[in-house]
This record gives C-alpha cells, sequence and structure tokens, in this order.
C-alpha cells in the first residue's frame, strides 16, 4: 500500500463528521501545493508501542535538534484525536507567532505553538486555516533559503484571498 493509500484508509477509518472533514482538510492542505511529497506515520515507535495518533504529513523540511543533527520531517501535518482534529504547521521558529496572528480570527480552536486544534470545521474559518498553511509553508521555505526569522524579523503574514459570494 502506497502512501497516499495509506492516508485514504486512515480518514476512511474515521467517524463522520471527522471523516468528511479530514477528507475536505487533505484537499485544502494539497491545493497549497499539490506536490507536496506525503508522509503517513502510523503512531508507532520502533517497538510497535503507540507513542502518538496516527498522522498524515504533507511537505518536507528539516528538522534541527540541540544536539545539531538534523532530521527529514513533514511540514504539515494531519491527526485525528479524541476531541476532533489537530493540525500541525513545522518550522515556524516563534512559536507564539501561529496563536497571536492567527488565534483570533480562526474560531473555535486552540492554538499553540505549531498545533492547531478544533472539533469540526463548522467551528473555524477554514480560509484563516488555509492562511495560516500557506504562511508556514513558505516560512519553512524561505528560511531555508535565508537566514531565520527571529521575534523581531517576523515575515509579513499572508491574509486569505478574499471571495465574493
Amino acid at each position: 500500500m502506497n502512501v497516499e493509500e495509506q492516508i485514504q484508509k486512515y480518514i476512511a477509518g474515521q467517524s463522520e463528521p471527522k471523516r468528511s472533514d479530514m477528507q475536505a482538510l487533505h484537499r485544502i492542505i494539497l491545493g497549497v501545493n499539490p506536490a507536496f511529497k506525503l508522509w503517513f506515520l502510523d503512531g508507532k515507535n520502533s517497538e510497535n508501542k503507540t507513542v502518538s495518533n496516527p498522522n498524515a504529513g504533507y511537505g518536507s523540511h528539516t528538522m534541527k535538534y540541540a544536539d545539531g543533527t538534523t532530521r527529514e520531517f513533514y511540514q504539515i501535518g494531519l491527526s485525528a484525536n479524541k476531541t476532533g482534529i489537530s493540525v500541525y504547521i513545522l518550522g515556524i521558529e516563534d512559536k507564539k507567532y501561529l496563536a497571536q496572528t492567527y488565534g483570533k480570527e480562526l474560531g473555535k480552536a486552540s492554538v499553540t505553538g505549531y498545533c492547531i486544534k478544533f472539533k469540526t470545521l463548522e467551528d473555524i474559518n477554514i480560509e484563516i486555516l488555509e492562511a495560516a498553511i500557506r504562511y508556514g509553508v513558505t516560512f519553512t521555505a524561505s528560511s531555508s533559503l535565508t537566514t531565520k526569522a527571529t521575534a523581531t524579523q517576523k515575515p509579513k503574514r499572508l491574509r486569505p484571498k478574499r471571495t465574493s459570494k
């Protein structure tokens, strides 16, 4: 089974409305970049013990650890949890940026350093979530090409496109 099939099986295994919401998020994330490298992590470690919820990943960036080692990992993650859905946006240096920039406009969601958690898509502003995802992807790409932004050098915020109804 390839990675796309693993992701589809994982999403299909969710109960409604989580299944439909995750399928929509999968499409939204791929809409940001259809060429994203796909990942699927089953949540188990090398000893086959469950250590996290399974999750789908999109894109690729190099994570740098305090000891100087590096590891390739996804940029955007999608995971079902007991109370809803988590979207992970990795690689942003300023851990307060997501909450400060998108938190109030997002709707009923919990926003931490790199995680946006919500119950259903109906509870949030999807355009704001997509803008946060786009920012994360753009920031990660630009930080690998230039010096990393600090709290005093924040990159410009990406605003969602306005659409007429």
